[in-house]
């Protein structure tokens, strides 16, 4: 029986990009560093060049405090990285960090995250985001999605199968076996290092569980668990308020060694 040499091509490729997070979770990667800080700052400029950034000192300072703090406690090379700090005009309770050095906060997550250490939740879960290569890791899940949808589809094809309709299953399976999945345990795996860097810049843990618990009171449409990229409000906050107690310890540490950030807006 002969193989056909696209799907082995793949496996290959697959075989040629495996990596490991922070956690010790095996990933896919590739794309290099290099070219996402590129990405990342394409994005941000791009974004200031649309006017989605707001002249708003206090709140820039404030966010700042806070993301300095986060970033002081980072392993290298992202605690040794110059990160600039935008306000976004976006009333809704949103932030992101991209590679490059980049963090944006929106002005209505001050509404929500009303202290630093919750302000801190939602940062050191970004800047997570960006120390664990996820968005690496998602544009290498997205191109081995596509690859997996051409081998396949070519596979089926050569077996005198209708490839139109192989590549909507293949499709649909990648998006929901792959992709999604992915995604979901990349913001768990966030929301775990999130907590641990912001107790050891001493920051309170159990603001997290405080934070989700008031983005839960938010509302909204709600999609089933299983076709959702984030984990449901009321599942994170009972999830890091048991991981916020195994971490006090750490704060009381950090802040005893000097780490005892103290931003206000």
């Amino acid at each position: 029986m002969r193989l056909h040499p696209l799907p082995a091509l793949f496996a290959a490729t697959l075989l040629a990009a495996c990596a490991t997070s922070p956690t010790g979770r095996p990933q896919l990667m590739m794309v290099s560093d290099d070219t996402m800080s590129q990405m990342g700052l394409t994005a941000f400029n791009t974004m200031r060049q649309q006017g989605k950034f707001v002249d708003a000192p206090r709140e820039r300072a404030y966010a700042s405090c806070v993301a300095n703090a986060l970033i002081a406690v980072l392993p290298p090379p992202w605690n040794a990285q110059q990160w600039e700090v935008q306000i976004v005009g976006d009333d809704s309770a949103n932030a992101f960090a991209l590679p490059g050095g980049r963090i944006g906060v929106n002005r209505g997550m001050f509404k929500i995250a009303t202290d630093q250490n919750q302000l801190a939740v939602a940062l050191g879960h970004e800047l997570s985001h960006v120390v664990a290569r996820h968005g690496a890791e998602r544009v290498s899940d997205n191109y081995a999605a596509q690859a997996a949808v051409l081998a396949g589809t070519a596979y089926a094809a050569s077996r005198g199968n209708d490839a139109g309709y192989a590549a909507a299953a293949l499709g649909a399976g990648a998006e929901l076996g792959i992709l999604l999945p992915f995604s979901r345990t990349q913001e768990s795996e966030a929301d775990e290092l999130g907590l641990r860097t912001m107790a050891r810049a001493g920051f309170d843990p159990r603001a997290a569980a405080t934070l989700w618990t008031k983005m839960e009171q938010q509302g909204g449409a709600k999609v089933p668990a299983f076709l959702s990229t984030h984990p449901s409000p009321a599942h994170r906050a009972q999830t890091l308020a048991a991981e916020a107690q195994t971490l006090m310890p750490t704060y009381a540490q950090a802040r005893a060694g000097g780490h005892a950030p103290d931003c206000r807006l």
